[in-house]
């Protein structure tokens, strides 16, 4: 790989308040309760992952649309100036948008599409990190709100983004 180029996983997921509930241990008799207000209401994520440096970029929003794509792909660009980047994604819908047409022809010599086999999860690395997110901060927990639910989810990555070898041991083969 030449030093201006960088290769990003990205994907997307939902954080919603109505919580996954996994095994867990407890004292017997004593069995875990975790409250639902089953609202509905969740945190949308966008994020790529540097595959050799461990950085992480990623952004909140409402809804995971096509225009909250093409606002996240302007800061990844933004991030990475003068870099080719490779970004590897998967077939979701928003990624082919007539909306990032103009973008992609714009940024066509910095920014590059490799789109991975349908149905094929386990080859984008940065789905190893909602894994992460989920089991560390997300999993048998309850978030009355949107705000809380960004707060825990801004903890988790301002925490593992202090140790890139960590991410990089953990999500990159």
């Amino acid at each position: 790989m030449k030093r201006d180029e960088v290769i990003l996983f990205e994907d997307e997921c939902k954080i919603r308040d109505y919580q996954a509930i996994t095994a867990t241990w407890f004292l017997k008799g004593h069995q875990r309760i975790v409250k639902t207000y089953g609202h509905h209401i969740g945190v949308g994520i966008f994020g790529v992952i540097d595959y050799f440096t461990g950085d992480i970029i990623y952004s909140e929003t409402e809804t995971l649309d096509a225009q909250s794509f093409l606002d996240f792909l302007r800061k990844v660009v933004e991030a990475y100036p003068g870099k080719k980047i490779k970004m590897i994604l998967d077939n979701g819908r928003i990624h082919y948008a007539k909306l990032l047409k103009e973008f992609k022809e714009k940024h066509k010599c910095n920014l590059e599409f490799i789109f991975l086999p349908p149905y094929s999860p386990n080859l984008n690395r940065i789905e190893g990190l909602w894994k992460w997110l989920k089991e560390t901060v997300i999993y048998n927990a309850f978030y009355k709100t949107r705000k809380e639910i960004s707060n825990v989810i801004k903890r988790f990555m301002d925490t593992i983004s202090k140790n890139k070898s960590a991410i990089i041991k953990r999500l990159c083969w």
